[in-house]
C-alpha cells in the first residue's frame, strides 16, 4: 500500500487517506468524533499511528498539522451574516438545483432545460455543461470531498455519472421505472444512492455502473435521500408523509419516522447523526444544515431563504432578491457561502 494524499474532513472531524493497493485508489477515514480543542494533538498522533500503518514516520508532522487545523476549525464561532454577492443567470428554464464541490470553488446547477452546468464560484464563469440527458436534470451532486465526479438525476427515468474536470460522461444508471428527483454519494464515493417518483430508492455502484439493490417500503414518491457521514445509514422522505432510515449494508429499513402532516420534501442528516432535519409540504420547501450543524437553512415558495438557529429556533436572516419560488439552497463545506437557485432562471450567491 502506497499514501498518495490526506484530505481533511471538517464536520465530522476525521482525516481521509488516498492510498494505491494493487494498482486500485482505495480510500479510508481516520475519525475524530471525540476531538475537542483542547486535547493534545501529540498524544492523538501517537494513538493514530499505533492503529494506522500508512501513517509514517516521515508523515507524522503533516497528521500533527491536521489535527491542529481540525481543532481551530472547532474553535471559530458562527456569528457569520451572509451578504448578497452576485446573480447568474444560469440557464434559459428555471433551475431545480445547486451543489458545492468540498472547496467551494465550483458550483453545479441542473435545470428545466436538461443540462448540469459547472461553475467557478469567484468568477461566475461557466466551465462545463453536461449533455445528454433527455428531460429536465433535477437532482444533482458532487462526490465530495474528492470532488471528480458528478451524478445528474432526471424527469428520463436516468442517472448519469460524469467527470468533473472533462465533462466525460463514465455511466448512465437505468431501472427506476419513473423520474428520479433525489440523489447522493455515499462519504466512500463507492456508491450513488437514487430516489423516485416510482416509490423506490436504488444504489448503484459508482466504479461499474451497476445497480446494487432496491430500497422498498415506501408507499408514495421518494423526494429525498442522504447517507449519513459513516455512509452506514440512508435517510429517505416521500410522500407518504414519512422518513425511513435503511441499514446500508443489509439493505433492510431500521426506523420509520412519523409527524409530518404534509409530503416530505427534504431530509438531511447533521454533521454528527445526532440529528435529522425534515421539510415538509405543510410548510417549507428546501432545506439544509450548516456543516457545522448549528444553523439551518430554508428555502421556500414565498421567493426567500431563511437561516435559523438550531437550539433556538429563531430565525437569524432573511435573504431576500428572487423574484420566483426558491427551489434550492445550499451551503458551501466551510459555511460561509450560500447558493439559492430559483424558478426565476437565476441563482444567486451570498457570502
Amino acid at each position: 500500500m502506497k499514501l498518495k494524499r490526506f484530505l481533511l474532513r471538517y464536520y465530522p472531524p476525521g482525516i481521509i487517506l488516498e492510498y494505491d493497493k494493487g494498482g486500485y485508489s482505495r480510500t479510508k477515514s481516520i475519525d475524530l468524533l471525540d476531538l475537542t480543542p483542547g486535547a493534545n494533538p501529540d498524544e492523538l498522533l501517537a494513538e493514530i499511528r499505533q492503529s494506522e500503518p500508512l501513517i509514517t514516520e516521515s508523515r507524522a508532522e503533516q497528521v500533527k498539522q491536521l489535527i491542529i487545523r481540525l481543532q481551530q476549525k472547532q474553535g471559530q464561532q458562527d456569528h457569520h451574516r451572509f451578504c448578497f454577492s452576485k446573480e447568474l443567470k444560469a440557464h434559459i428554464l428555471p433551475l431545480t438545483n445547486v451543489a458545492f464541490d468540498k472547496s467551494g470553488s465550483r458550483f453545479i446547477t441542473g435545470s428545466y432545460d436538461r443540462t448540469c452546468r459547472v461553475w467557478d464560484t469567484a468568477s461566475g464563469t461557466e466551465l462545463h455543461t453536461l449533455e445528454g440527458h433527455r428531460n429536465v436534470v433535477y437532482a444533482i451532486a458532487f462526490n465530495n470531498p474528492y470532488g471528480d465526479k458528478i451524478a445528474t438525476g432526471s424527469f428520463d427515468k436516468t442517472c448519469k455519472l460524469w467527470c468533473a474536470e472533462t465533462g466525460k460522461c463514465f455511466h448512465t444508471f437505468r431501472g427506476h421505472r419513473a423520474e428520479i428527483v433525489c440523489l447522493s454519494f455515499n462519504p466512500q464515493s463507492t456508491l450513488v444512492a437514487t430516489g423516485s417518483m416510482d416509490a423506490t430508492a436504488k444504489l448503484w455502484d459508482v466504479e461499474t455502473g451497476e445497480e446494487v439493490a432496491t430500497l422498498t417500503g415506501h408507499t408514495a414518491e421518494v423526494l429525498s435521500l442522504c447517507f449519513n457521514t459513516v455512509g452506514n445509514q440512508l435517510v429517505t422522505g416521500s410522500f407518504d408523509h414519512t422518513v425511513a432510515i435503511w441499514d446500508v449494508a443489509s439493505r433492510q429499513r431500521v426506523h420509520t419516522l412519523i409527524g409530518h402532516r404534509g409530503e416530505i420534501s427534504n431530509v438531511q442528516f447533521n454533521w454528527d447523526c445526532s440529528l435529522i432535519v425534515t421539510g415538509s409540504m405543510d410548510k417549507t420547501c428546501k432545506i439544509c444544515f450548516s456543516p457545522q450543524g448549528t444553523r439551518v437553512l430554508t428555502a421556500s415558495s414565498d421567493k426567500t431563504a431563511r437561516l435559523w438557529d438550531v437550539l433556538s429556533g429563531a430565525c437569524l436572516q432573511v435573504l431576500e432578491g428572487h423574484t420566483d419560488e426558491i427551489f434550492s439552497c445550499v451551503f458551501n463545506y466551510e459555511g460561509d457561502t450560500i447558493i439559492t437557485g430559483s424558478k426565476d432562471n437565476t441563482c444567486r450567491i451570498w457570502y
